[in-house]
């Protein structure tokens, strides 16, 4: 038994739904059913973590502190880096 829909989708939907229906060589209200079968398999999960942001927050603000109270203690120097880097590397 099936309920008849009557749906609204746009110009462009219109457009795929069709060329998809011929190329599957099934009706256009087939693809619907389909579409809403798989809706249906997939699991509803949120889409973000509302905690996420706030998390974020606190880290960020936990090392600009640390970072102010590091002071000059360390500078990047590009030289030692590539030599540290360079004397891993066997020749």
């Amino acid at each position: 038994m099936m309920v008849r829909k009557q749906v609204y989708v746009e110009p462009s939907q219109e457009q795929f739904l069709k060329r998809r229906a011929r190329e599957l060589g099934v009706t256009e209200a087939d693809l619907v059913r389909q579409g809403i079968r798989l809706l249906s398999q997939t699991p509803l999960a949120p889409a973000t973590d509302p905690d996420a942001w706030a998390d974020e927050e606190a880290l960020l603000a936990l090392r600009a502190r640390l970072a102010r109270g590091r002071g000059d203690s360390w500078k990047f120097r590009r030289d030692e880096i590539y030599e540290d880097r360079l004397g891993r590397v066997p020749r």
